[in-house]
């Protein structure tokens, strides 16, 4: 086909996952979208077939049936012992000679920047900081929420509006709009209302996260409560991106921060200005900013740089994902 297919890249989340195959001189060969990648919930097997068939499916539509290289962003691979069996089990699918598995955080922070090198937070339904030089350093979190020492993300924030709601309604908190607005986003007159479909399952537990937005309305509006959460968050982000930074000994140095994921991406005014007044004081050298590209153009972006190809196919790989 006068091109020779070399890396297999693989953006996989828990709600979908996107690949392309990818030849040496970054021309996109095909590209493919499946189901969400969630080993934790299905198992390695059932969420490996998953991603095979989407695999599949680019495969068949570049016409080649192998690679030089797989680079695979996945959740869930979370600590380095996870990476290490979920390349172990990429592998052992015969997709291509080497592999290296990340987490999936590491295909926004790449998509973001021209080199290997930056500091990422990703705030969507968790929250997350990855961090990489391109000597191959990089500073990462176990992000497997409050046991790991996180907090943020969609569902967190969903969680500490509801708990500032149910206590001002029955007198134990200060007075909050929440407690109007989160009940009224489900048409139920009251908190006591929504706990108690929210304990019975009359409203599915996954729609809790429909209550993050309702709270950066209320903060919006004006209430306390809701504002004193979103600065929490900003502050939350702020720290994550300051400790990578200083572990990465780029504190000193003017390095890109980017921001990622369904929190960050929404723009809310309050909470983009509140990071960027805190990087200002914590990390003046910080240049922060919004990514919006595909994570699977960061995905084949480090497969570019493990087969070190040239900056030309890096160029033209961008051009195919940033017309």
């Amino acid at each position: 086909m006068g091109v020779t297919a070399r890396v297999l890249a693989v953006d996989a989340g828990n709600s979908k996952t996107d690949v392309a195959v990818v030849a040496a001189d970054g021309t996109v060969l095909a590209t493919a979208r499946g189901g969400g990648f969630r080993p934790p919930t299905v198992g390695v097997d059932p969420a490996m077939a998953t991603l095979a068939d989407t695999v599949r499916q680019a495969f068949a539509t570049a016409g080649v049936t192998s690679v030089d290289h797989v680079s695979a962003c996945l959740a869930n691979a979370d600590l380095p012992v996870e990476e290490e069996s979920l390349a172990a089990a990429v592998h052992a699918r015969a997709w291509g000679s080497t592999v290296e598995v990340r987490n999936d955080t590491f295909a926004i922070l790449r998509a973001g920047v021209t080199e290997p090198r930056g500091v990422a937070v990703v705030c969507g339904a968790g929250i997350n900081c990855v961090g990489m030089r391109p000597d191959g350093r990089t500073a990462r979190f176990p992000a497997l929420g409050r046991v790991s020492g996180d907090w943020g993300g969609g569902w967190a924030l969903a969680e500490e509006a509801l708990w500032h709601a149910a206590r001002a309604e029955d007198g134990r908190g200060s007075p909050t709009a929440l407690s109007q607005t989160l009940p009224a986003h489900f048409a139920l007159p009251t908190m006591y209302a929504l706990i108690e479909a929210l304990h019975l399952e009359h409203i599915t537990p996954a729609r809790r996260h429909e209550l993050t937005p309702v709270l950066f309305t209320t903060a919006a509006a004006g209430d306390p409560i809701a504002r004193d959460i979103v600065d929490r968050l900003a502050d939350e982000v702020v720290t994550m991106a300051t400790v990578a930074l200083t572990r990465l000994d780029l504190l000193k140095e003017e390095t890109p921060v980017l921001l990622g994921g369904g929190v960050l991406a929404a723009r809310h005014a309050q909470l983009t200005d509140r990071i960027h007044d805190l990087l200002t004081t914590r990390a003046p050298k910080a240049v922060p900013r919004l990514v919006t590209a595909s994570p699977v153009l960061g995905a084949a972006l480090l497969g570019l740089d493990a087969i070190e190809a040239p900056t030309a196919a890096h160029t033209r790989l961008r051009q195919h994902f940033e017309p």
